[in-house]
């Protein structure tokens, strides 16, 4: 089960990079464009499209990297036994809000699949075609905090090298 899970964070990691490639391609393409007095319709657009999908792609794979800004200032004054609920009571708070957040975004997505949702820009994209990037990633991160949740409970989670410092200075 660990190597699916790491391998699925790994995929979207290179599908979120894939997507920065894509914002890179658009920008270019409009730079030349204006440069060669030729408009491709919808650079924008697209270039907006992967942006979104490389961030949220990106999403558990940076979080499982442990390089997701993590804010120490109050579990960072505790340890043993309270540090550890205070970790699990934030794993479970990060978790239920992951699960809404990708809970949402698949709604989303189903929704302007069944309305028809179209984009205003010139393009004209049903919009549910990029926001499958927000929900795979959002449905990814929910996967991937649990992982953390479930790995804290059986105390197989990793700690981060911050907390490792703080706790030897105690």
């Amino acid at each position: 089960m660990r190597r699916l899970l790491d391998f699925f964070y790994d995929a979207a990691a290179w599908l979120a990079a894939l997507a920065m490639i894509g914002v890179l391609a658009m920008v270019l393409t409009s730079i030349l464009g204006r440069l060669l007095n030729f408009h491709l319709p919808g650079t924008d657009a697209y270039a907006g499209y992967s942006m979104a999908a490389a961030g949220f792609l990106a999403l558990a794979h940076t979080l499982k990297k442990r390089e997701h800004i993590r804010v120490t200032l109050v579990i960072g004054r505790f340890a043993g036994r309270t540090r550890r609920a205070l970790e699990l009571w934030s794993l479970a708070v990060a978790t239920l809000l992951a699960g809404l957040f990708a809970f949402y975004s698949c709604r989303l997505v189903w929704q302007s699949h069944l309305f028809n949702d179209i984009s205003t820009a010139n393009d004209a994209t049903p919009l549910w075609i990029p926001q499958i990037g927000m929900a795979v990633g959002t449905v990814l991160l929910f996967v991937a905090f649990v992982d953390e949740w479930v790995l804290e409970i059986t105390h197989r989670r990793q700690p981060d090298e911050h907390d490792e410092e703080a706790q030897h200075h105690e």
